[in-house]
């Protein structure tokens, strides 16, 4: 039951990061295949930097090209509906904080294959649920959110690390699952609807010397 929720929040997740990810591109003025590959970067960067990481092979999309075609196929659809998606910010928003736990989940499941470090598997859950939007941020040219005021990488952290101790306490995969993504879930929504950001610190330049 577990796997098979995960695997329908996972399809929907890719859709909508890649779309999103095609939307930003737009907005920087990138041709039709940048915005396509911006669209796939973010939607299937995070898995592909994770298994580059811990050695794992195949890639995902490699393993599944099914992956890559829905993903082109919706970075595709959203630069010609852009006039009828762009004003559904906020659904958006509410997807992809649903795709930050789902890609966390099943990022750590890939990590605990390979390693059964509990830091290394909540890191390969962190980095498969932030690493897509990243790299989408610095391919447009910008400093990554996730980088500069977001609770967003931190909410992936605490998906992960509850996931993984709930699972160290002998509680049932579907189960610690079940919590650690409406956890996670909860404090990405309750951040966005607050306001909450992290402190960021302004360059040393624009105080002037130090004395």
């Amino acid at each position: 039951m577990k796997t098979e929720v995960l695997y329908a929040l996972y399809l929907i997740a890719i859709v909508t990061e890649a779309m999103s990810g095609a939307i930003m591109g737009m907005q920087r003025g990138l041709d039709r295949f940048g915005l396509v590959f911006v669209g796939v970067v973010t939607a299937l960067g995070g898995g592909t930097i994770r298994d580059i990481l811990l050695g794992h092979h195949p890639l995902v999309w490699i393993s599944h090209p099914e992956y890559l075609l829905l993903t082109i196929g919706a970075a595709t659809c959203a630069s010609i509906l852009i006039k009828h998606i762009h004003h559904l910010r906020k659904t958006f928003l509410v997807v992809d904080a649903v795709g930050l736990v789902t890609f966390t989940i099943l990022g750590c499941d890939i990590g605990m294959i390979v390693s059964d470090n509990p830091v290394i598997v909540v890191l390969a859950g962190m980095f498969t649920g932030i690493a897509g939007g990243m790299s989408r941020d610095l391919l447009c040219g910008q400093v990554p959110l996730v980088l500069r005021r977001e609770v967003y990488a931190s909410a992936a952290c605490l998906c992960g690390a509850i996931y993984v101790l709930l699972l160290l306490f002998g509680v049932s995969s579907s189960l610690s699952a079940a919590v650690a993504c409406i956890t996670g879930f909860s404090a990405r929504m309750i951040a966005l609807r607050f306001g909450w950001q992290f402190r960021t610190f302004e360059n040393d330049a624009s105080r002037g010397p130090m004395h």
